[in-house]
C-alpha cells in the first residue's frame, strides 16, 4: 500500500532486504537470560508484516522461546485460513487500521480495494475469541466528520475496542495538510471520545500520543505516560535499538549486530528515562511540566526540540 500518513516515509521497495528471524531470535534468547518470556509481548509491525512468507513461522519460534506475541496489520492479507495459522502459531493480539469509511479509507492506503479487505479482516477478528483485538483509526480532515458513522460501522462489524491517533507533522504527513486536524476538530476529537466512553457501546481511546491537559482519565484508561524505554523497546530491519518505533527521529541506543540488547535497555536508555534535558524552550516555564514531562519522545526531532504540544490543540 502507499499510505499518506506513513512515519517512515517508506517506498514501495525497501533498500533493507527483511531481518533474518535468526538474527532477532538471537534478542530473544538473551532476553530471556535476564527476565521471564512470559511477561514480555513482542509486537511485529511493519511495513506490513503479513508479507513476510515466514510470518507464521517467525510466530511459532517466538512462542516455543515464551514469549507472547502480537502483529499491527492493515489487514489485506487477513484471511480467515491466515488467522487460523497465526493464532496455532501463539499470536495473543491484534490491531487492524481502518481510517475511514471506504472512499476515505482507500484514498489514505492509496489502494482501490483496501476498505473491502480490512473490513473482512476486522469482521473475522472481532468473532474470534481469546485475542487481544482492536482497531486504530487516523483521524484527519478527510475522515473527521464521519467519526459517528464509523463507530455504527465498527459496532456493526462486531467490534468491541477502538483506538484513534492523530498525525505528527513528520514523514509524509509533514508536507500533507489534510492530515492534520485544527484546534477546535481536535478539541472536538476528544469530546466524541469522552462522550462515546460514556455512552459504552465501543471501548473507545486515544492513543498515546501525547500530554492532554484536563482531558486526561477521560480519554483513556490511564494517565499519559511516554513509555519509550521505560516499558517498550524496538528493533528495526537494521538491527537498530532504540525506545519506540514511533519515534522517528534518530534516537537510537545501538543495534543489535554490534551490542548486546539487554545492556542497552539497561545502561543506554537513560534518554528515555531522565526527561530533564528536555525542560526548555516552551516547557521551560510550562505549569504541566511534572504531569508531562514534555510530551511523548516521537513528539521531537533529533536536537531534542518539541515538534507540537497537544495542549496547544485543546481549546
Amino acid at each position: 500500500m502507499r499510505c499518506r500518513h506513513c512515519g517512515s516515509d517508506c517506498k514501495v521497495s525497501t533498500v533493507l532486504p527483511d531481518m533474518p528471524f535468526e538474527d532477532f531470535e538471537k534478542v530473544l534468547l538473551r532476553v530471556r537470560e535476564a527476565y521471564n518470556p512470559r511477561e514480555i509481548l513482542i509486537i511485529l509491525s511493519g511495513g506490513e508484516p503479513l508479507v513476510r512468507e515466514d510470518i507464521v513461522e517467525c510466530g511459532k519460534r517466538i512462542r516455543n522461546l515464551g514469549f507472547p506475541w502480537g502483529i499491527v496489520s492493515n489487514g489485506r492479507l487477513m484471511s480467515a485460513d491466515k488467522i487460523r495459522q497465526l493464532l496455532c502459531a501463539g499470536m495473543r493480539s491484534a490491531t487492524i487500521s481502518l481510517d475511514g469509511l471506504e472512499a476515505e479509507h482507500n484514498w489514505m492506503r492509496g489502494v482501490p480495494d483496501a476498505f473491502k479487505y480490512a473490513s473482512e479482516g476486522i469482521r473475522l477478528l472481532a468473532a474470534t475469541p481469546g485475542i487481544g483485538f482492536d482497531v486504530v483509526t487516523c483521524v484527519n480532515q478527510r475522515n473527521f466528520s464521519q467519526l459517528a458513522e464509523i463507530k455504527e460501522y465498527l459496532i456493526g462489524l462486531g467490534l468491541k475496542a477502538w483506538r484513534v491517533f492523530t498525525v505528527f507533522p513528520v514523514g509524509r504527513a509533514a508536507s500533507d495538510p489534510e492530515m492534520q486536524l485544527s484546534a477546535e476538530q481536535y478539541t472536538a476529537l476528544m469530546d466524541f471520545i469522552v462522550a462515546t466512553r460514556k455512552e459504552g457501546r465501543i471501548k473507545m481511546s486515544y492513543a498515546c500520543e501525547g500530554f492532554l491537559g484536563r482531558y486526561e482519565g477521560r480519554v483513556r484508561d490511564h494517565l499519559f505516560s511516554c513509555q519509550a524505554g521505560l516499558s517498550i523497546a524496538s528493533v528495526r530491519v537494521d538491527g537498530a535499538i532504540s525506545g519506540c518505533n514511533s519515534i522517528r527521529s534518530h534516537y537510537d541506543q545501538g543495534n543489535i549486530y554490534t551490542d548486546d540488547f539487554v545492556d542497552v535497555w539497561e545502561k543506554r536508555f537513560e534518554l528515555f528515562r531522565d526527561h530533564s534535558r528536555l525542560r526548555e524552550g516552551k516547557c521551560l516555564d510550562c505549569k504541566w511540566w511534572k504531569w508531562c514531562l514534555g510530551n511523548g519522545m516521537h513528539l521531537r526531532d533529533e536536537q531534542g526540540r518539541l515538534i507540537m504540544c497537544n495542549l496547544e490543540r485543546i481549546i
